[in-house]
């Protein structure tokens, strides 16, 4: 049958109470308990001729959207890109598509799954053997909203793969990539740490489980550990930035209930294409001079100010010591 309901009453709960926002250069709308806004942006456009010619990156979640966008343009720069990748069949045809239109055959691809600890060991240990230097590492994989699941070590889907994942990635490799400095590590997060604050008493949402809550709790966990990852590497020549790619018309909204990902297309001139959603990333990457904004928060290729949970040191320790504990390492 079809429902006589209003519009609004059809969609969602979460959606209906959370406040994403779509932009485009001119104009961002919100959707907040099932009103619209609409207020003006300015999105920043940019542009450089940086290049990276002799530098190494590794990129997680390579081999599709922002990710695969961002080894695009970092492979036209002259930078050996390393594709960290769940899914190699996906990743080789990415591959292949970099090849072709950046000319760039210094592309390789090594398999990651962020859901295991053992494969990011197994990563980590070819990087660190076969790779002199690793100059910028993106923390680009991710996985948003999706229904209640634990990785191989038993920690909740998104916490693991979204934090925890690139937690420990980042511990495994951060002896080559300090000897690499000046070098550059970027943390895709996201305006949804907003959403939400830490449930440290319950951090693998195991006495309840909330899709949206448990992406941003994920989402400023990477805020969080950007903030706190800069700090300790203050005087290394490693900066660490984390940022808000925009509203991407993305593989991540698969997971979304059907009235979302309608909702998502009917508002698609409002959001970023993947090309646009990849720019903060790739200016935090290569944009010279941003050594002094290390653990900052950026947004639209610029400064951006995160939640006021976001810039908590305190919470920003204690996120620190439960993940080193969940992970098992003793990281100071």
């Amino acid at each position: 049958m079809t429902s006589t309901k209003p519009a609004d009453e059809l969609l969602d709960e979460d959606w209906r109470r959370c406040a994403t926002h779509f932009t485009d250069p001119k104009v961002e709308i919100s959707f907040c308990r099932g009103t619209m806004y609409r207020r003006s942006v300015c999105c920043n456009r940019w542009s450089s001729e940086e290049r990276l010619d002799g530098k190494t990156v590794i990129i997680t979640g390579a081999n599709t959207g922002i990710g695969k966008e961002t080894a695009k343009d970092l492979a036209k720069r002259g930078a050996r890109i390393i594709m960290a990748c769940r899914d190699l069949e996906r990743a080789e045809e990415a591959r292949t598509e970099i090849l072709e239109d950046t000319g760039n055959e210094n592309v390789v691809i090594r398999k990651l799954d962020l859901s295991d600890t053992k494969s990011i060991k197994a990563f980590a240990e070819v990087i660190n053997r076969e790779e002199k230097e690793v100059n910028i590492l993106i923390n680009n994989a991710g996985i948003m909203m999706c229904p209640y699941s634990k990785t191989a070590d038993g920690f909740e889907m998104q916490l693991g793969v979204n934090h925890l994942g690139h937690v420990l990635l980042t511990y495994l490799l951060l002896d080559l990539i300090k000897r690499s400095a000046p070098a550059r590590i970027v943390a895709v997060a996201s305006v949804a740490h907003t959403w939400t604050g830490l449930r440290l008493d319950d951090i693998n949402s195991e006495m309840s489980y909330d899709t949206m809550k448990a992406y941003g709790q994920s989402k400023l966990a990477n805020v969080l550990f950007a903030r706190s990852l800069a700090k300790r590497l203050q005087g290394t020549g490693v900066s660490v930035f984390s940022l808000h790619p925009g509203v991407v018309q993305s593989d991540l909204w698969r997971h979304q209930h059907q009235c979302i990902q309608v909702a998502v297309k009917v508002f698609r001139i409002f959001t970023k294409t993947t090309v646009e959603g990849a720019q903060t990333t790739i200016y935090c990457a290569v944009e010279p001079g941003l050594e002094s904004l290390s653990g900052g928060y950026f947004s639209d290729c610029a400064p951006a100010r995160c939640s006021r949970s976001g810039a908590d040191d305190d919470l920003a320790q204690k996120l620190w010591e439960v993940s080193c504990n969940m992970l098992g390492i003793a990281w100071q």
